[in-house]
């Protein structure tokens, strides 16, 4: 029975590195270790593809217009709205759904796009249109609707993801601050035991409690056959061996259970939690907020 080789279509161009790393469908992709999924999706969004200048300005005056007509419905006499507006506000709607639903972040990842564009969902319903047709809680959808685009808007006018990137920031800040917080108490709780640890005097017992048998090692690697060990045994020599083991020993562990070396031990692990509540004083959410535009692609 001969095994089937895979082989590559020929009317296919060869896969590029690219397309090797993005994810298959049905495939998630997995998070490298220490990378929390706020983070990841930040990174994210700072990576896709932005629009055209032109596309992306003609994106803001549209979300802006929508906002301001909606707007000057509230802030009005509330009367019955005329067709026009209706069929306007239907119009930006159409025009606003097109251009949210061809924009890379589907391409890039769908369901992620839409949780977190949720803002950008809600404005695209034509709010004036809704008006008198006796839905619950009416006066409520229309102010979520003008707040949905208000947020739109802001992000168009900001950059493609301010609105997100910048909330999201903001929850990776407060969820950083609260982790810091908790390890720097837990360090600064263990560099102040630190003066009261013994750690080479822990060490120095557990090799008193195996002296028998760390000797008893060392003497089985001696060479047991030949005329030099039986001269040796003839001699004594070898029991004079196995004291001067002993003592080497014994003055080793008094070294390792000595004031220098414990001081020398906690200068080192002292050193590493320094390190390490440097790093902690880092606040790498802060990176993420702000106006970030690039260029189109």
């Amino acid at each position: 029975m001969t095994l089937q080789k895979n082989v590559e279509p020929q009317n296919q161009l060869p896969k590029t590195q690219a397309d090797a790393d993005e994810p298959t469908d049905g495939a998630t992709k997995e998070l490298p270790v220490g990378v929390s999924p706020i983070h990841a999706r930040i990174e994210e969004l700072e990576s896709l593809p932005h629009r055209n200048p032109v596309l992306h300005w003609v994106a803001f005056i549209l979300s802006f217009v929508s906002f301001i007509l909606l707007l000057s419905w509230l802030i009005g006499a509330r009367g019955p709205v005329p067709t026009t507006w209706i069929l306007f506000d239907i119009g930006l709607g159409v025009i606003s759904a097109i251009e949210f639903f061809t924009r890379s972040g589907f391409r890039w990842s769908g369901g992620a796009y839409l949780r977190t564009r949720f803002f950008d969902f809600v404005a695209i319903i034509p709010a004036l249109a809704l008006l008198n047709r006796g839905f619950v809680i009416e006066d409520l959808w229309i102010w979520l609707v003008l707040v949905a685009r208000a947020a739109r808007a802001i992000d168009r006018f900001l950059g493609d993801g301010f609105v997100t990137r910048n909330a999201l920031a903001l929850v990776e800040g407060f969820e950083e601050e609260i982790t810091d917080r908790v390890l720097e108490r837990i360090i600064a709780r263990l560099q102040a035991d630190m003066d009261n640890a013994a750690f080479s005097h822990g060490v120095a017992e557990t090799f008193v409690r195996n002296k028998a048998s760390i000797l008893q090692r060392v003497r089985a690697a001696h060479p047991q056959e030949g005329l030099v060990p039986d001269l040796a045994r003839i001699v004594g020599l070898d029991l004079a061996l196995e004291r001067a083991e002993e003592r080497t020993y014994d003055a080793i562990v008094g070294i390792i259970d000595s004031e220098e070396i414990d001081s020398a031990v906690r200068d080192a692990v002292n050193s590493a939690f320094s390190r390490m509540r440097k790093e902690l004083g880092k606040r790498s959410w802060l990176e993420h907020l702000g106006i970030r535009r690039k260029a189109a692609k």
